[in-house]
């Protein structure tokens, strides 16, 4: 029998080889049909930012699509445009403008390497790119699924979902009281603000590949359930890495969140309430994929991973 965590860890690899392989040829320098032109400067922006990740956006779409028997050959453009999104996200959050950070992927972030003009320019390229890739899809992909997907992205990552996160996440950002005490969201504030700027594109990528599959409803809420837990997971992962993490491991700044007042739930609750409430999340998520049986096994294994990772 194959070790489960091993199998995951083979198909997380082997679609970010893949999402690699398929942005790269997206952003070719050689214009399409009904292009201009395409500037080298903003070509070599969008490149560099949609080089290296962990692709977890991608897999998931692939991996849920692939529980309904859609092939990966016809995933993979789902996958890299939501990819185009997170990646857009990552370079305006990292602008002087929102957190301003100075390194991303051990790498300097966009807005230091080519300056902030074409790092917001390269961000608006990719976020209009992943629109034009699920609209262009090979294949025989019937119009209407064509529409329900950008329906989801737009939706996921608009006002109501990640753009609108990141609104609240600014918004709460430096507020302190009087005495210099970070003023505290409630949790229900907190879990709102992380569903949407962290959640909705996860789970929106676990939708996006029921939608292909043309998954039956309660197919489809169980994704939902599994992906709602995945969100806050990760995002929890994520600012325990924040707090207790280091920059050499990380890629880029640490112990950012509690500088700025940032509104987590390890500022709310601490460490380790913040851990345990992870692993009821993660165990959540994993008995959410029950009714899939074996087919599960990788997205299951997939929600460890988020929770043990260390970048």
């Amino acid at each position: 029998m194959s070790n489960p965590a091993s199998a995951f860890q083979q198909r997380l690899n082997d679609v970010a080889t893949a999402t690699e392989a398929a942005l790269m040829g997206y952003l070719d320098q050689n214009p399409l049909p009904g292009e201009i032109a395409r500037p080298v400067r903003l070509m070599e922006a969008m490149r560099y930012s949609a080089t290296g990740g962990k692709r977890l956006r991608p897999f998931l779409v692939i991996e849920s699509a692939a529980l309904f028997g859609v092939p990966q050959a016809a995933s993979l453009p789902v996958g890299a445009a939501f990819e185009c999104v997170h990646c857009y996200s990552l370079i305006h959050d990292d602008l002087p403008a929102m957190d301003n950070d100075a390194m991303r992927r051990g790498r300097p972030t966009s807005h230091v390497k080519f300056g902030e003009a074409t790092a917001i320019l390269s961000g608006d390229s990719l976020l209009t790119l992943a629109f034009g890739l699920i609209a262009d899809m090979a294949g025989g992909t019937e119009d209407s699924i064509r529409v329900a997907l950008i329906g989801l992205l737009a939706r996921s990552s608009g006002m109501g979902g990640m753009a609108g996160g990141q609104m609240l996440d600014h918004e709460a950002e430096g507020r302190f009281t009087a005495d210099g005490k970070p003023l505290r969201l409630s949790l229900e504030e907190i879990e709102r603000l992380q569903a949407m700027k962290t959640g909705a594109l996860l789970a929106a990528a676990c939708e996006a590949g029921a939608i292909m599959g043309k998954a039956s409803e309660s197919e489809r809420k169980a994704l939902t359930n599994y992906a709602r837990a995945l969100g806050l997971a990760f995002q929890i992962a994520d600012d325990l890495l924040d707090a207790e993490g280091d920059a050499a491991s990380l890629g880029k700044a640490a112990a950012k969140d509690a500088k700025l007042g940032k509104a987590t739930l390890v500022s709310l609750l601490g460490v380790e309430p913040a851990r345990k409430r992870l692993g009821a999340l993660v165990a959540e998520a994993v008995a959410s994929l029950d009714s899939f049986g074996e087919r599960g096994a990788v997205l299951a294994e997939c929600a460890r991973f988020v929770a043990e990772r260390k970048n």
